[in-house]
């Protein structure tokens, strides 16, 4: 009897090993192409949140990139010194605000 419960922990263990490697894959398969994305846009999102914070004299509270089929847009929200808070949208491929 103490075999055939050596044997299932054995399997199960196994089981579970099997699981996270295959859920480590996928992730790191489903990573790759947004590293690719933002690779190959030509802003970097500090750059990005640079430009704004200089062109409309506020503070970036906030920022993510979004990916729109293969563009990446950056999304910043910004505050300014009489607490007005807007969002603003750059394109990371050429920088312009949209």
């Amino acid at each position: 009897m103490g075999v055939l419960r050596t044997s299932a922990f054995t399997g199960l263990i196994l089981a579970a090993a099997s699981g996270l490697c295959l859920e480590a894959r996928a992730a790191a398969t489903d990573a790759q192409p947004q590293r690719a994305i933002v690779a190959a846009s030509s802003v970097s999102m500090d750059q990005a949140v640079k430009m704004a914070e200089q062109r409309f004299k506020a503070r970036v509270v906030r920022a993510e990139a979004q990916h729109e089929g293969i563009r990446t847009i950056y999304i910043l929200k910004l505050l300014n010194d009489a607490g007005h808070v807007w969002t603003v949208r750059v394109d990371a491929t050429n920088g312009a605000i949209l």
